[in-house]
């Protein structure tokens, strides 16, 4: 049964991310557009969120990145 809570919510979280952004597409550009978008940006996180919080995502893990230092030798 929490599977299928978890799935029902998780595509709940990015289908109202998908419609939020659809909306601010027809917008003109400005604060209320991007208002909308930060806003489907944090449904999208969320739903991520709840996925890693469930065990449902295994991280993968991250490549190490080197620093380059400019100047030096």
């Amino acid at each position: 049964m929490g599977k299928v809570v978890f799935l029902y919510r998780s595509l709940a979280y990015r289908n109202a991310a998908a419609d939020i952004l659809r909306k601010a597409r027809k917008l003109p550009r400005g604060a209320e557009r991007s208002a909308a978008r930060r806003y489907a940006r944090a449904l999208r996180d969320l739903s991520q969120t709840e996925a890693w919080l469930e065990g449902r995502i295994a991280d993968e893990p991250q490549p190490m990145r080197r620093l380059r230092v400019v100047g030096a030798r």
